[in-house]
């Protein structure tokens, strides 16, 4: 394409996106003043409960009004402070559940007659008037965003409100419908993105913290990369980005990469691709996978840039580990395991360590939860299709590193031929497809 004509698609986007914008702009102001007339001859009730107001949404038809409305729910649901938001969120549970009778009765119609006009109204009945709520929330400008950080809210308070469970869980299934993949974009993140979203890429990284613009400058030059994934409804607010290195062979310790101090001379020697900081950027959007998406086609990206490439690996955290080791009757003293890391960057050959190591693999393999591995890291990656290739002594000396996995790493190996047949394996036969160097280990 012509620099003219990609300059012309540019001002034809840039256009329609502010035509569009207008036009919105246009419909809710002329749905406010509906509304307002409608106040004044108290065909609508006037309020400022923000509950009143949400019922009113749930049942309003108008589609001006309705969107005025929305907005004004958004708005006045951002105003709340901390208490009465818990209020709110106490009221979603209670007042905008589903109807417990209703239910009832279309299930005993559905029994009676299995036809599928009785399960449609069955499935309308188990919804909850909360999720059109959302729904109708989510029609105002900008109130994804604010729907994503009510579920973060509502997540923080579960511990005191576990009633809130249900709410929050309706609130993620919208989000697993609105944040499908086919809506998310793939961007790569270098010095040219806006300083605003790479302000958000340091705020964000939550695996191996930057340390200001200089480290960021660091981590995106040279053989680094950044990739991450957008939603047009959050277009300047990445959803989740991962930190890629190329090296010549598979790397055993994180600092190096962080610090681009493993620089080759020779390009022609870069043989392998590693991912060593995958962050998800919203705590509302927890359990609204975007990582396994996001490796595969960084995968196929970068294979595409640098078609060499023999080997995708990562350099992964074991962020339950040390947990779960504190818990269990082993004779491994942890504080001492950390002096030893700390000090001992050679690797050198100990029994303390092999016991640890051989530990470490018996976690990351053995130790289940429903089935899936314990560790969070190594459920998305094995779950993903990746292998259990290594597991490195000494590689995370960081303190989070240290108090996590006693300064362990892990590199689970991509290898595009076998990723969908490992993924089959593990879910459908509980089998996590590992080296022989951690087969060893387990032995």
């Amino acid at each position: 394409m012509s620099v003219d004509a990609e300059r012309r698609d540019n001002e034809m986007i840039s256009s329609s996106s502010s035509g569009l914008s207008g036009l919105l702009s246009s419909v809710i102001n002329a749905g406010r003043d509906i509304l307002a007339r409608r106040r004044q001859t108290s065909m609508v009730a006037p309020s400022s409960d923000l509950l009143a107001k949400s019922t009113q949404l749930i049942h309003h038809r108008g589609e001006a009004s309705g969107l005025a409305l929305a907005c004004e729910v958004v708005a006045d649901y951002q105003a709340l402070d901390k208490s009465n938001r818990r209020a709110f969120f106490e009221a979603l549970a209670r007042d905008f559940a589903a109807d417990r009778e209703a239910v009832i009765a279309a299930a005993e119609r559905y029994k009676e007659d299995a036809s599928e006009v009785n399960l449609g109204a069955l499935s309308r009945a188990a919804e909850a008037p909360r999720v059109k709520l959302f729904r109708r929330m989510n029609m105002a400008p900008e109130a994804t965003p604010v729907l994503v950080k009510m579920r973060a809210a509502m997540i923080e308070d579960l511990k005191a409100l576990p009633e809130l469970r249900a709410v929050e869980t309706d609130l993620k299934h919208q989000f697993i419908s609105w944040f499908n993949r086919g809506f998310l974009e793939l961007r790569v993140i270098d010095w040219n993105t806006p300083a605003s979203i790479l302000e958000r890429i340091i705020q964000y990284e939550s695996v191996h913290a930057i340390q200001g613009w200089n480290d960021l400058r660091s981590r995106l030059s040279g053989d680094r990369m950044c990739f991450a994934f957008f939603h047009p409804a959050m277009p300047d607010d990445p959803l989740v980005f991962v930190e890629v290195a190329l090296t010549a062979g598979i790397p055993s310790a994180v600092a190096p990469l962080i610090e681009n101090a493993d620089v080759v001379d020779d390009a022609q020697r870069l043989d392998t691709v590693v991912f060593y900081s995958i962050s998800n950027c919203h705590p509302g959007l927890a359990g609204v996978s975007f990582g396994n998406f996001l490796i595969k086609q960084v995968v196929e990206e970068v294979g595409k840039r640098f078609p060499k490439m023999k080997r995708f690996v990562t350099l992964s955290p074991v962020p339950g580990f040390c947990r779960w080791l504190a818990k269990q009757d082993t004779d491994i003293d942890l504080d001492e395991m950390r002096s030893m890391a700390r000090t001992d960057s050679a690797k050198t050959a100990d029994a303390r360590r092999d016991a640890l190591l051989t530990t470490c693999a018996h976690y990351l393999v053995k130790e289940r939860h429903d089935n899936v591995a314990l560790d969070p890291v190594a459920r998305f990656h094995l779950g993903n299709g990746a292998s259990l290739h290594a597991i490195h002594w000494a590689a995370d000396l960081s303190d989070k590193g240290l108090h996590q996995s006693a300064g362990l790493m892990v590199n689970y190996l991509y290898d595009l031929s076998s990723i969908e047949e490992n993924h089959d394996s593990y879910f459908d036969q509980g089998e996590i497809a590992t080296s022989r160097e951690v087969s060893k280990l387990l032995a």
